[in-house]
């Protein structure tokens, strides 16, 4: 299972850069579907928030967001993924004017194959939770870069210029 005990014992952490992109195909705003096959040939951004519309995951969509033109100018395309239910994700969406598809990932599947359905602990309570990441596909499918536990003032920045860096 894609737990942190396998991690704290030495164990693999998830997808690394270098690895071959788990393909995914889920809910997403907007009434569509996204696939991450379909998009083959020009890179994806993939990045996992644990909740719409709070302060934190509010900031990185709204920097994905600012960043979106100059990404979509270079190929590129941003899918934001959660737990959260398709109308919650329309509602965060509509609610800051998010112009990239936002995917439902309910049952953790695609969490847990990209390693980042961990276990957390706040306020002394250990639950398992998303694990703020971001990764970055080329455009053969490939994670080229991974960055976990994201902070997340600049990280949309960061990312742009990683893509920018790409071959």
């Amino acid at each position: 299972m894609a737990g942190s005990n396998a991690t704290e014992s030495g164990g693999r952490r998830g997808i690394e850069a270098g690895d071959a992109a788990p393909d995914f195909t889920l809910p997403a705003t907007g009434g569509h579907t996204v696939s991450l096959a379909t998009l083959r040939g020009k890179p994806v951004v993939v990045y996992f928030y644990p909740k719409a519309d709070t302060p934190g995951c509010t900031r990185e969509a709204c920097g994905f967001q600012e960043a979106l033109g100059q990404l979509g100018s270079i190929g590129t395309t941003v899918i934001g993924i959660s737990r959260d239910a398709v109308p919650a994700l329309e509602r965060f969406a509509a609610k800051f004017g998010l112009h990239f598809p936002l995917a439902s990932d309910a049952d953790t599947a695609v969490a847990k194959a990209y390693g980042v359905w961990v276990e957390k602990t706040m306020y002394g309570r250990t639950s398992m939770g998303l694990e703020r990441s971001t990764f970055l596909i080329d455009a053969a499918g490939r994670v080229a870069r991974v960055w976990r536990k994201v902070k997340v003032d600049g990280h949309a920045a960061a990312v742009l210029e990683a893509v920018k860096a790409l071959p």
